[in-house]
């Protein structure tokens, strides 16, 4: 039995590599693989930002909290004073937290 293609459609899926996929933003509470609330499309257009305390928002949501906060920028869910971190600095974190 000899099976022809007509048409092939391929399908891809991606997410932000965070500690938990189904994990959302702590400020506008949308999903990571989603968009915030000022963005229109997910992935390199809304991206992730990570701090130092291991947590992670959207970068729109981080940088409007911070704005509005700016008196002392702290951490919206922990309250410690908000540092970034860079996503390699992220991951050897919460791999030793594990």
């Amino acid at each position: 039995m000899k099976v022809k293609l007509k048409s092939f459609t391929p399908v891809a899926y991606w997410h932000w590599d965070t500690r938990d996929p189904d994990d959302v933003c702590g400020i506008c509470q949308n999903q990571f693989d989603g968009v915030c609330g000022t963005c229109k499309e997910p992935g390199d257009g809304c991206p992730l930002l990570f701090g130092k305390c291991t947590h992670e928002f959207h970068l729109h949501c981080i940088m409007q909290w911070l704005e509005q906060h700016s008196r002392k920028p702290l951490c919206p869910l922990c309250k410690r004073p908000w540092e970034e971190a860079t996503a390699e600095k992220y991951q050897e974190e919460t791999a030793a937290q594990q």
